[in-house]
């Protein structure tokens, strides 16, 4: 009955329950928005600006790139998704597992673990370096020799990891070279065609 009522004095089809509903609900937005005002306007004045795509200017594989992207950018999502250098993995994302490597300055580098406004400057060597037209480098063509791989995740890292090694350790022994190397992970375990690569390389003077 007191529906009925209701209905009547507020018009067909829209009693007062459903009006007292869509007020309460429309209070409660207007708030959360005032709410969200009120942080920004309080975070502003602590001097906390927040964060605006800027200009970047990446040195990648011998080439200055400019991009525009969030401070927060890792220079890993910098790389594959807007340079499309998709040869660095995006597989753990945990700093744990090394498919992202890089070389910045010649050191293997996780690239989930910088920014890609702080390595500005730098040399960032990705895995597509090491290939120009047919010629491949000698660790590539090692990695085929020993079957170094088998679902191919990690080994885009390990190449780069095993080159940026062997540039340092030219004359390495497979202890050094186990441990060289431990910053990344194989889940297929192919490690020890991984390993018989690097050592083959070692004893050619990193070749």
């Amino acid at each position: 009955m007191r529906d009925h009522e209701d209905q009547a004095k507020t018009g067909p089809g829209f009693n007062r329950r459903d009006f007292l509903k869509g007020s309460g609900a429309a209070m409660a937005a207007t708030a959360l928005v005032t709410q969200d005002q009120e942080a920004v306007a309080a975070d502003e004045a602590k001097g906390v600006v927040p964060a605006k795509a800027v200009n970047i200017t990446l040195k990648v594989n011998g080439k200055d790139v400019t991009l525009k992207l969030e401070p927060r950018t890792t220079l890993l999502d910098a790389l594959r998704d807007h340079l499309n250098l998709t040869g660095c993995k995006d597989v753990c994302d945990t700093t744990n597992c090394g498919a992202c490597t890089v070389m910045i300055d010649g050191k293997a580098t996780y690239a989930c673990a910088r920014l890609a406004i702080e390595v500005q400057g730098k040399a960032i060597q990705t895995v597509e370096s090491l290939r120009q037209g047919e010629h491949c480098d000698a660790v590539i063509d090692g990695f085929v020799k020993h079957d170094a791989m088998q679902c191919g995740f990690c080994t885009p890292g390990f190449v780069v990891a095993t080159r940026a090694f062997l540039n340092k350790n030219p004359n390495a022994s497979l202890e050094e070279i186990q441990k060289g190397l431990g910053g990344n992970l194989c889940r297929c375990g192919t490690y020890a065609g991984i390993t018989a690569c690097a050592l083959e390389l070692a004893k050619k003077g990193g070749a």
